[in-house]
This record gives structure tokens, sequence and C-alpha cells, in this order.
């Protein structure tokens, strides 16, 4: 008999044939399965059917279908299939966030230990991620300690870790806020009670609130039973708001009645409920400037920037790189089962000149591929990739200063023309600038029709309007400009 628990649901999206032998691998164990040939079946069933583990064959349309999952639901745990050797899809499903990966035809008890050792996750498909190592340890000193930066935050988490004050975490995507705030509460008198994270961002809008405050029986159509919300879960605790500026401003001010009061109403209740949760919060944007055009309440602000942290950059940081490298080279060696390998002298040296847009996950994401596919080639490719540069965001002077070798805009870039590039940095300019023309004539062809536009470039729609966001295109405005300037 499997390891597993009864009636692990095992969604395969995968061809006919790859199904059947799916099915034959699996027959054995004690597996819900169900099968999807389109990505709108796949994600209908992701929504309705809740799996604890997917198998997408890389093959066909997988890594289209993988990209679409990662969208709607990125956390759910991911087995990359193949039907054969095929390094380079291996290598690109990783990058799209698959947690492991396995040839078929293969031993039925080999894929079982691999959907369980996903499902045993909790059902959240979380690797050994650097906040893994959070949950698991109280001290921070070594990831946390070893630029003058960090030692900054470090000093300030101990300073407000032991009191009740509520924190903002600011920084770029990926700098590990969700790890300072877990740093905060394994620092806290609440340590032994829950720590709740919400993503703001992942949940519509029309369900955050219930997601939030839980509602009662009778509420609205379908809702048979009570159901806690996530405060209801983080009582006594922790709750840990993530991405709180894509928060509606209609829900904003419910959470300013919890932070001000204490108390909130289930969905449907007429009474409130006393919650007894510590609220940290965290923000990839400026939020003065949300205040300023009004998607923001300012009173929300002030309340949850009682303490700022802001946490720099990798490339502010540059020497915390071989940290990183080393513990993640070791942690997912593990993982995966493989012996460890090491990158070379000239590797480690491009990756200090790297800038690093995604950061630390962008970093361990690296890591990760290169321990799975063993190739350090690719790795050293991807890094020469000319890649947009992550516009830098102007925080207030309540955040820490950016400084000057921040990552610069496409304007600063055309400032800076008679600064001293590098070869690389060249290059990414080029290759930005390629971009942004080919994006924009795209878009004059299709009449500003966005989502033809992503068809035509071959991208998710997703992907176009970030990249829309990036470069700061905004419906032909800077068109018109050009040609009344002219």
């Amino acid at each position: 008999m499997f390891p597993l628990q009864p009636r692990t649901k095992v969604l395969a999206v995968a061809e006919d044939a790859m199904q059947r032998i799916l099915a034959s691998q699996l027959q054995e164990g004690n597996f819900d399965v169900k099968a999807a040939t389109k990505d709108e079946d796949a994600l209908r069933l992701l929504r309705t059917w809740n799996p604890s583990v997917l198998l997408v064959n890389v093959n066909a349309d997988g890594l289209r279908v993988l990209e679409l999952i990662r969208q709607s639901q990125p956390e759910i745990p991911v087995i990359a299939i193949s039907a054969g050797a095929a390094p380079e899809e291996i290598f690109q499903a990783s990058k799209l966030g698959a947690n492991d990966w396995l040839t078929v035809p293969c031993d039925g008890g080999a894929l079982a230990v691999r959907i369980a050792r996903l499902a045993e996750k909790g059902g959240n498909g979380e690797e050994p991620q650097l906040r893994d190592r959070v949950r698991k340890q109280r001290d921070f000193t070594m990831l946390y300690g070893t630029s003058p930066k960090m030692e900054d935050v470090k000093d300030t988490i101990e300073q407000v870790a032991g009191t009740n004050v509520t924190v903002l975490i600011r920084g770029e995507s990926g700098t590990g806020k969700e790890v300072v705030a877990r740093m905060i509460h394994a620092k806290s008198p609440r340590k032994q009670n829950p720590f709740v994270k919400v993503n703001c961002a992942a949940i519509p809008n029309e369900l955050l609130e219930s997601e939030l405050f839980g509602y009662e029986q009778g509420a609205f159509t379908g809702a048979t039973r009570q159901k806690p919300g996530k405060f209801d879960q983080a009582n006594n605790g922790t709750i840990f708001l993530d991405e709180i500026s894509e928060m509606h401003p209609s829900l904003q001010a419910k959470l300013l009645h919890v932070l001000q009061d204490g108390e909130f109403a289930r969905l449907g209740s007429k009474h409130d409920v006393t919650s007894d949760v510590r609220v940290l919060a965290a923000t990839n944007k400026p939020l003065e400037s949300a205040v300023a055009e009004g998607q923001f309440r300012e009173d929300l602000f002030y309340r949850l920037n009682v303490v700022s942290i802001h946490i720099p950059p990798l490339r502010e940081r540059r020497q915390e790189i071989p940290v990183f490298l080393d513990f993640f080279l070791s942690r997912y060696s593990e993982y995966y089962g493989k012996q460890r390998g090491a990158f070379s002298a000239y590797a480690v040296s491009r990756m200090m000149e790297y800038n690093w847009p995604g950061n630390i996950r962008e970093l361990e994401n690296l890591v990760k591929r290169f321990v799975i596919v063993g190739n350090e080639a690719q790795i050293i490719r991807e890094l020469s990739t000319p890649k947009p540069l992550m516009r830098s965001v102007a925080w207030s002077s309540a955040a820490a200063p950016l400084e000057e070798n921040s990552t610069p805009t496409a304007e600063g870039l055309e400032r800076r023309e008679t600064e001293s590039l590098s070869l690389l940095e060249i290059g990414r300019r080029a290759a930005m600038k390629a971009e942004r023309e080919a994006i924009e004539r795209v878009l004059t062809q299709t009449r500003w029709n966005r989502r033809e536009a992503a068809k035509i470039l071959k991208v998710s729609y997703k992907a176009l309007l970030n990249k829309l966001k990036l470069m700061e295109i905004e419906d032909g405005k800077e068109q018109k400009k050009s040609a009344s300037e002219s």
C-alpha cells in the first residue's frame, strides 16, 4: 500500500495517450484521479474539484497550461511529466514553477512517493523555500545579518517583535517580505499561536471579505454552514496581509474597523466578533501614491504604517548572494535527492554582476533549476538573456531611499547615456527598447485590443499587462504626445 492519505486527489493534465500511461502507473495506489486535455477543463477542475497534486505533461501544450495554472493558483503543487528525456522542457517547466519532474513510464511506487511528498505539504505545494527555514528556526542571523542594510532590518525586527504595533513591510517583489513577517511573529510573545497569511491580490475582491472575516449560514446562496474567516483562525496570533495595496477600498473600511476596535462582523451576521490579532502588512508599491490617487484610504495607511520596514533589493546587497547560493544548493539537493553540485567561479561572478530583477525569489528558482537539470551552461545563458529592467519604486521618506545603483527605469537609462555601461547592460537596454517598439507596434495594429495583441505576441494576457505597466505604456497616450510634439 502506498504511503498516502486515503483518496489523494490527483489531476492529470495530458493528452489521451499520456493519461492512459499515468492511469497504469497509479492504478495500485489509493488515488482519486481525474484528467483533462484542455486548459479550460483543467482550470475548471482546479476551481471545483480542488486536487491535492497536479501532473502536467510538458511534451505537448503543458508549458502553456502550466503558465495558466500558476496565474490562477500559484501555490498548488505540480509535477512536470515528460515521455522521454526533455531537459529543455523540464527547465522551462521549473521556471514556470513546477515543484518536481518525472519521466514516464516509470515505477508506480516512484510516482506515488513524489505525489506523497507534495501532498504531505498540507495541500499548498510549498517546497523547502526560505520561508520554510523561517518556520523551523529562531536564529535568522545567518541569512539576515550578512550585510549592513539587512543588519538594520534585523535590528528593527528585534525592536518591534515584542510589541503589538502594526508593521508595514515594503520592498520589491521577491525580496523576502513574508520571511520578515514570519521573523517578527517567531520572535514575538505570540509565536506559539497561529501565523496566517492572506494574499490580497490572489483572491478576487468579491471573495476576499468572506475569506478574511468568514460568513454565517444563509449569508448567500450556497452558504450552507458557518465558516470562520482568517481573522478567526489568527486569533491570539498574527495575520499577514500581503499585497495590501490590492485590497478594494470598500473592504479597507472594514479592515480599519478591526484595527481600531478589534472587532469585525461575519457576512450575514448582526453581531460583532472580538479578535485579538496582530496585523502585519506588505506592499511592493508606494502606498503614498495610492492614497494621493484615492485608491487607498489615508486613515488606513496611517494605521498600518506605525512602523515601516524597507527591505532593499538583492542588487543592493550583493555580498549575500554566495550565502544564499550555498543555502539553496543544500536545501534543494536534499529535497530532490541529488548529489550536491556547485557553481563554477565564472557562474558565481556572473551572478554577482546580474541585477536580479526578481530578487531572492529569482535566485532561489535559478538554483532549483540548476539542481534539477544540472546544466550550468543553461543557467549562464539565462543570466545573459536580456530582460526588461524593473522600474524602481519611489518610496516615501518614511522608507529607506533608493540608491544610485538601483535598477534604472527606461527613462533613467536614457539619462545615463554618457555613463559607462557593461556589455550586459547594453544588451538589456537594446532588448528593452526593441520589446517596447514591438509591443507598441502590435497595439497600434490591433487598435489597442490588448487581448488580441497578447495572442499576436504569443504571451499571456497577464504578462502583457505587466509589460505595459512596467514600460508605462498607456492607451496610446505616448504616441499622441509624440505626434503633437512633432
